[in-house]
């Protein structure tokens, strides 16, 4: 059996720990041959790989980002992609492949597995922790840890200044790092791409802040919108996958909370700090596990499944239910939430 791996998306902590434990217990229990296919997607699209064996994943585990390389390519959007797919994985002699990655990364396999016959296993990863199949998702643990970091950080300087400060964290289509690390951090308003906000409503939970002597601190996920407006946007290009570039909700809520409240108003947008850097030991121990169940899950022939955290057992999942849809924050959950606001 000869396996290809490969990590598409945005990078995240924990991804070196998932090829780690599928090589480990691949060679030395079942005897498999490995192959890596650089930078998601493009590698089979592309034939551009790289050996794959024990000596390749030694010492990874505490590591960031990827051996192999991350982007966003589709190839189902590019010219004779499919064909091109097909004819790497003959070419290499590949029985099987894992992919590591998020909604596209895994929506591609589960459509590769389902139409075209391609033996897949997914393993899912994103900061986000919005695939519904699964209770968390690895890279989420040490993302809400960094930003909860800074959030701390910030405290401080925002009380020395008696200014608003505004944290942008990242965050689409949910808001769960701008939840947790918001909670975990006392931040005075959390704002989610969920629940559109009321720009009068956040000034309002400022100013009460302001009476007491504490400077507010406003945690905002980057998907975030007003109730009366559209998303921020960096631009208006698309990635492969369809996807605009988001960025600048923080920057635009600081300059109307200054203009509506007479407050100086500072933005911190933690961006990419939150992908990088070591795996916290959640993280860790969770993209092992999954790499461990996404190996068996081969040896079983258990293909076009995803393996899944339920509880405290990892699970396999059909990869057409696992990206069927989004996990969203619950409005119960974000209520939570408000008692702390303002």
């Amino acid at each position: 059996m000869r396996v290809g791996v490969l990590t598409g998306g945005g990078d995240c902590p924990g991804l070196n720990a998932v090829i780690r434990a599928v090589v480990r217990k691949g060679v030395q229990e079942y005897g498999y041959d490995f192959i890596g296919f650089r930078d998601g997607w493009r590698g089979p699209l592309e034939n551009d790989t790289v050996p794959l064996d024990i000596r390749a994943v030694r010492g990874i585990l505490p590591r960031g980002g990827t051996i192999l390389g991350s982007s966003r390519t589709n190839p189902l959007k590019s010219e004779d992609g499919i064909r091109r797919v097909k004819e790497t994985l003959v070419k290499q002699e590949v029985d099987a492949l894992i992919a590591i990655g998020g909604e596209d990364t895994l929506g591609v396999a589960a459509r590769l597995s389902g139409d075209y016959g391609i033996r897949c296993v997914g393993v899912p990863k994103t900061i986000d922790n919005d695939l519904s199949a699964t209770d968390y998702t690895f890279g989420f643990d040490t993302a809400v840890n960094i930003a909860t970091e800074a959030i701390d950080r910030l405290h401080t300087t925002a009380e020395s200044h008696m200014r608003v400060l505004v944290v942008e964290v990242m965050g689409r289509h949910a808001g769960w790092i701008a939840l947790h690390s918001g909670l975990a951090g006392g931040a005075n308003v959390i704002l989610l791409p969920e629940q559109r906000f009321d720009v009068d409503q956040v000034c309002a939970w400022v100013e009460s802040r302001f009476k007491i002597r504490y400077a507010p601190i406003v945690v905002i996920a980057e998907g975030a919108m007003p109730r009366d407006g559209d998303a921020v946007l960096k631009d208006d290009t698309l990635d492969s996958f369809g996807h605009v570039r988001l960025s600048g909700v923080g920057e635009w809520l600081a300059k109307e909370i200054e203009k509506r409240t007479g407050k100086e108003a500072r933005t911190t947008v933690l961006g990419h700090v939150q992908r990088g850097g070591t795996p916290s030991a959640f993280d860790r121990w969770l993209a092992t596990r999954f790499g461990l169940h996404a190996i068996d899950a081969v040896r079983d022939e258990d293909f076009g499944k995803m393996v899944a955290l339920r509880g405290t057992d990892i699970i396999r999942v059909p990869l057409a239910e696992a990206t069927a849809r989004l996990k969203t924050v619950d409005p119960s959950l974000y209520a939570e939430a408000e008692v702390f606001f303002g």
